[in-house]
């Protein structure tokens, strides 16, 4: 993936419509109402009421809808009398992107006193793949160790697995490593606004 379509996919939609859409399509993997029906774009409505869409108005579901069909994020394809609405491969690398900038660590009430450090190897070729991995790690809160070693003090094996696979990177090239003991931690403490 290029630097211009790395960036592109990385922006944000303005409207929460938009993610919402997005999000939904990307769960329930394809909408099906009657395709010969006049009242399409009102079964359609009625069909993404169930799937978490019904604080819009009609109208603005369907301008959305519209607009995303133009722009190649989704397509409507007919199987017998049912129409299928779903993200086209464009719309569900946006979804993609999409979960991963939602993705966020909680923070325990208690610490359990173990840092997390990730360390990755990413090849030259994958350049833009560890740029957006490096700056997903600092935009979650990890501080930088060392070049390539990143260090975080909560539980984020889940959120760095999903990293791991969406940037289509192997377990060689991005590790994490739970440790009690890693020198002189009292800057990073501060930082993090823990004590031990």
């Amino acid at each position: 993936m290029s630097i211009k379509k790395y960036k592109y996919y990385f922006r944000k939609p303005k409207s929460a419509i938009v993610r919402d859409v997005f999000k939904t399509l990307a769960i329930a993997g394809a909408v099906c109402i009657a395709g010969n029906s006049p009242y399409f774009w009102l079964n359609l409505y009625k069909e993404l009421l169930g799937l978490g869409l019904k604080k819009y108005p009609k109208k603005k579901v369907k301008d959305v809808f519209y607009n995303l069909k133009k722009q190649g994020y989704l397509e409507f394809k007919y199987k017998g009398n049912q129409l299928y609405v779903y993200l086209t491969e464009k719309g569900k690398e946006k979804a993609g992107w999409l979960q991963i900038d939602s993705l966020k660590i909680s923070r325990p009430k208690k610490w359990d006193r173990q840092w997390r450090i990730v360390i990755f190897d990413i090849s030259q070729l994958k350049k833009t793949y560890r740029e957006a991995f490096r700056g997903k790690l600092k935009e979650l809160g990890f501080l930088p160790l060392q070049k390539s070693v990143w260090i975080y003090p909560f539980d984020c094996r889940a959120e760095i697995e999903v990293l791991r696979k969406f940037f289509g990177l192997s377990e060689k090239e991005v590790r994490l490593i739970v440790a009690r003991n890693i020198g002189d931690d009292k800057a990073l403490l501060q930082q993090f606004g823990l004590r031990k």
